[in-house]
């Protein structure tokens, strides 16, 4: 324990600091919290479990740099049918920007798209600096941005709020 400290919130807390796990963990548990918060504005029993069956997959996702990947193909395929099924339902086939906005939950399913793309981003550095990332993981945190990205449009479907199409003056080549 660091000198000084008596109340320690978590074991891994004061490991070296160029040590990426533990910012790993801290940043898979920031995402598992805000899906709490996206469930709480969701009133839709299915999906509210839904939701839950992310969470736990997120969560076992967390000790997997320091441990060994505790997420499965099979649950990544589960993950990848269900953002297929929202990619159908919101029509969305094609690169397309929208703004960050619409109903409270679809803020958060924003806001958690944004969180799985800096897990990545956190896992390429860990791999950076010589360790190893298994693809599976990198798969999960980016296939979670695609179906939090997904979610946020069939919230605001469900909710008869009208998506914000935005157009870069920078990235026009990707603007349809």
């Amino acid at each position: 324990m660091k000198e000084g400290t008596n109340y320690l919130a978590y074991s891994f807390l004061y490991d070296d600091a160029e040590d990426l796990r533990t910012d790993y963990e801290i940043c898979v548990d920031g995402i598992a919290c805000q899906i709490g918060v996206l469930k709480a504005h969701v009133q839709e029993k299915e999906l509210q479990e839904e939701l839950t069956k992310v969470l736990t997959l997120v969560f076992h996702m967390n000790s997997s740099l320091r441990v060994k990947t505790a997420v499965t193909k099979e649950e990544l395929n589960w993950l990848h049918e269900l953002t297929e099924k929202y990619r159908e339902t919101t029509n969305h086939h094609g690169i397309r920007f929208v703004l960050p906005q619409g109903d409270v939950a679809a803020a958060y399913a924003h806001v958690l798209r944004n969180k799985c793309l800096k897990l990545a981003r956190l896992m390429h550095r860990y791999e950076a600096q010589g360790n190893k990332v298994d693809p599976l993981l990198y798969d999960f945190a980016n296939l979670l941005s695609n179906y939090f990205f997904l979610l946020a449009l069939q919230i605001n479907l469900l909710r008869n709020v009208p998506e914000i199409d935005f157009q870069s003056r920078n990235y026009k080549q990707f603007n349809r």
